[in-house]
């Protein structure tokens, strides 16, 4: 028999049609290159992974759905659950040091969803604390000195590394769409609600907003269609994009400035596109300090009593931005919740206003951070997740340290799916990568 090699990155289709012993083939050589991997990327929470309950839930799949024809979207899928996801079968601990009984109770229905799917969970994954600024164990497998970013770190990395074909994550600020560029891999956050958010341990309940990873477009539509019950192979030939200019794009670094203009240049080169630069937002530094204010307040609001029995076990950022939230108040929630539902409006008004498709802009203001002291600044995500507008983030370049850049797409609120159809489109214009 022909020695059975993975690909670097995995792909849906490499599961759907395979038979009983290749899928065994492919979860061996999983389990072979986590091993080889892991010590050096940490990827999986503490005992987040458990290659025997993997094998076990591969064999109630085989079991349940062993003809080809009959097999749903994601059979055999292996799949990334951040660990702040309540997940039958495993003790989460939201990246701290809290006992993890405080966070028990019935599984998340997203997590249930990909089950009934035909998904493999391959394992928590690990996250900053709290999904806060306390840094992951987790390395970046395009360049291990790095930043993968976060707080979605090892759903991003897990992918990127070829772990899983699709991992779950949140976003409070950016923190799908950041990981998703600093790892090169596709990233999508719909918009808020549109995912349930039962079974998560939230961090802001008028902010998270559940999103997910994938290798493709391809895979993400895939995954979109499943969870918003849309058409998965939607695509868009045409499309206007407005960049935002002024204080929002002041915070680029010069380098991704440079590297956003040439993708800009490719992708205006492409027929039927067209770009437009303007100004959007009038009050920059106001919608990111209502934002902090509102996740501060809703944070310091959800661990109150947490917070009070186990103070000491919090790590020094999260403990900090806790007692930040504590003296602001209830009226700074409300005051964020009106900027929220303000903002969408605005935005939403000026795509239909100019009959655009989506906002582009960098997904980070530059490559990942060297170094694990920060998981990189959200500062260009946080007004599409202020708004709760569906955004996705697909690779556009690279620098000479194999690190890639990310390019971000905002749509209007809702229309996730039209979104979606854009991201093939977009990656048309991406300078040559190999993931």
């Amino acid at each position: 028999m022909p020695r059975f090699v993975l690909p670097p990155v995995l792909g849906f289709d490499l599961f759907r049609k395979a038979d009983a012993d290749t899928l065994l083939r492919i979860y061996r050589g999983l389990f072979l290159r986590i091993a080889a991997s892991e010590g050096k990327l940490f990827i999986f929470a503490e005992n987040g992974f458990r290659p025997q309950m993997v094998l076990d839930e591969l064999e109630e799949a085989l079991r349940r759905w062993p003809e080809v024809a009959g097999r749903p979207p994601l059979f055999g899928v292996p799949v990334g659950i951040k660990d702040v996801f309540r997940t039958s079968g495993y003790a989460i601990r939201c990246g701290s040091l809290l006992p993890s009984i405080l966070f028990a109770g019935d599984e998340a229905p997203l997590v249930t969803r990909l089950r009934e799917a035909g998904a493999i969970i391959m394992g928590i994954t690990a996250t900053t604390e709290f999904t806060h600024a306390e840094s992951a164990a987790t390395r970046n497998p395009c360049n291990r000195r790095h930043t993968p970013g976060g707080s979605s770190s090892g759903s991003a990395a897990g992918v990127r590394a070829g772990y899983f074909a699709l991992a779950l994550g949140t976003q409070t600020m950016g923190s799908v769409i950041r990981p998703a560029a600093f790892c090169g891999v596709t990233g999508f956050k719909p918009s808020q609600g549109l995912l349930p958010g039962q079974g998560i341990i939230n961090f802001s309940p008028s902010l998270d907003q559940a999103g997910f990873f994938c290798a493709t477009s391809q895979d993400a539509a895939t995954t979109l269609s499943l969870f918003c019950d849309a058409p998965a192979g939607g695509r868009k030939a045409s499309a206007l994009f407005i960049v935002p200019e002024g204080a929002y794009m002041d915070e680029v670094e010069p380098g991704m400035r440079r590297a956003f203009d040439q993708y800009c240049n490719r992708l205006a080169r492409l027929s039927g596109v067209r770009i437009k630069t303007m100004p959007v937002f009038d009050d920059w530094q106001g919608i990111r300090d209502r934002h902090q204010q509102l996740a501060a307040a809703e944070l310091a609001q959800m661990h109150r009593e947490w917070f009070a029995d186990f103070g000491p076990l919090y790590r020094p950022k999260t403990r900090e931005f806790i007692e930040f939230g504590q003296i602001l108040g209830h009226g700074v929630i409300e005051t964020g919740r009106a900027s929220c539902a303000n903002q969408r409006k605005k935005l939403d008004d000026l795509l239909a206003g100019m009959k655009a498709d989506a906002f582009l802009a960098p997904a980070a203001p530059g490559e990942a951070p060297k170094g694990f002291a920060s998981t990189g600044n959200p500062v260009m995500n946080v007004p599409w997740t202020h708004a709760g507008l569906p955004v996705v983030c697909l690779p556009m370049d690279k620098v000479r340290s194999g690190l890639p850049l990310g390019v971000q797409a905002a749509g209007r609120f809702g229309l996730d799916a039209e979104l979606m159809a854009l991201a093939p489109l977009l990656e048309t214009a991406a300078a040559p990568m190999r993931l």
